[in-house]
């Protein structure tokens, strides 16, 4: 067998392998191998790799030094299907992109500075950039700290996130279709795409509550059914092609808040509900709120704006609450910077085997 240096790390409620792209074949195909056979795809247990099992434990993150002049290091992110050959580059994943510059820093690829380190990550699957701030006290990476995130246990150094230029991440606009709302199969949905391209609908359009756990919604086969017919019908209308084998764009239930937050969200991934929400897809639901005339928006309660335009809205879901900050133009309405705290960890070094038949 041929071996692979990797770190396992956590990235907010992700996990995976990440790798320095210097490691991997420049070959798509040949890339797409090592990375099946690491992760062990093929099984539902991927028994014979270090895959946990679970779409939020198979992915891998590809990282190394930028060549653009206004981004220290390029991710890409890979999402390793479970069961089938698969390895889907067209999101983004903003968990494991927490985990990012921890693994940039203490790989050598850009210097810590003391007591925090600011560097601008390239995601090369949307194009866009985000500033990632990390914990690093006398030029050494900190994991430890008191923050907490809604699925992880424990606490941990905080990781700030900041998407610079999130609209039109894998579509080129705001709204995919031109349009603040569409139907599509007899359902008024709104198409956004803001760190992630998603199909945003009222759940009580579907027959649902919004508040239902996601093993109840995924038990549901007919209305999961019903939810990949409009995402793949909602592909074709915001210029996305045939989705069936992609996973995006992300369908979103949306319900009205419970006291204390913005909005009820239940997030797919598409093909499973997510026990939280990712944060890309945090993004995306907070910034759809801010825009008047969507579906989000009309559901939403939203906090008023301080005098720069920056509010603080609280996604809830199946695990918790994901605070969210919006700044927004308040004369034009335009969406700026959007940032989120997440945490991360560096699980452990080493070497991935990979059978030679693929390496």
């Amino acid at each position: 067998m041929s071996r692979i240096p990797c770190v396992l790390m956590r990235g907010g409620t992700s996990r995976g392998p990440f790798f320095l792209s210097s490691d991997l074949p420049a070959d798509t195909a040949a890339r797409d191998s090592v990375l099946l056979s690491a992760m062990g795809s093929g099984h539902p247990l991927q028994i014979d790799g270090i895959g946990g099992g679970n779409p939020l434990t198979s992915k891998a993150a590809i990282v190394g030094k930028s060549q653009r002049p206004d981004a220290d290091v390029d991710y890409l992110f890979a999402q390793v299907n479970i069961e089938k050959a698969l390895v889907d580059t067209a999101p983004n994943c903003g968990n494991m992109l927490a985990a990012v510059g921890p693994f940039a820093i203490e790989q050598g690829l850009i210097p810590a500075t003391d007591p925090e380190t600011r560097l601008t990550i390239m995601n090369v699957n949307t194009g866009k950039r985000i500033e990632a701030t990390i914990q690093t006290p006398g030029g050494h990476v900190s994991y430890a700290g008191n923050t907490s995130i809604a699925g992880v246990p424990g606490t941990a150094a905080p990781v700030r996130l900041a998407f610079l230029d999130a609209a039109g991440s894998k579509t080129g606009r705001l709204l995919p279709t031109g349009a603040l709302r569409d139907e599509v199969e007899g359902v008024t949905v709104t198409h956004f795409d803001m760190a992630v391209a998603a199909v945003l609908v009222h759940a009580e359009s579907l027959g649902k509550s919004g508040q239902e756990s996601p093993a109840v919604l995924d038990a549901d086969r007919l209305f999961m059914a019903r939810l990949e017919a409009l995402r793949c019908r909602s592909g074709q209308l915001m210029g996305l092609g045939d989705v069936a084998g992609m996973v995006i764009p992300k369908p979103i239930l949306l319900a009205r808040p419970n006291r204390g937050s913005t909005i009820t969200v239940r997030y797919f991934m598409p093909h499973a509900c997510h026990t939280a929400v990712a944060i890309t897809g945090a993004v995306c639901i907070a910034a759809a709120c801010c825009t008047r005339g969507t579906v989000a928006h009309e559901l939403a309660e939203l906090p008023e704006p301080d005098a720069q335009g920056r509010r603080l809205l609280v996604i809830e879901h199946p695990s918790g609450r994901t605070p969210v900050e919006i700044e927004q133009n308040p004369e034009t309405g335009e969406i700026g910077r959007v940032s989120v705290i997440r945490t991360a960890r560096r699980l452990f070094e080493g070497f991935v085997h990979i059978r030679d038949k693929v390496a």
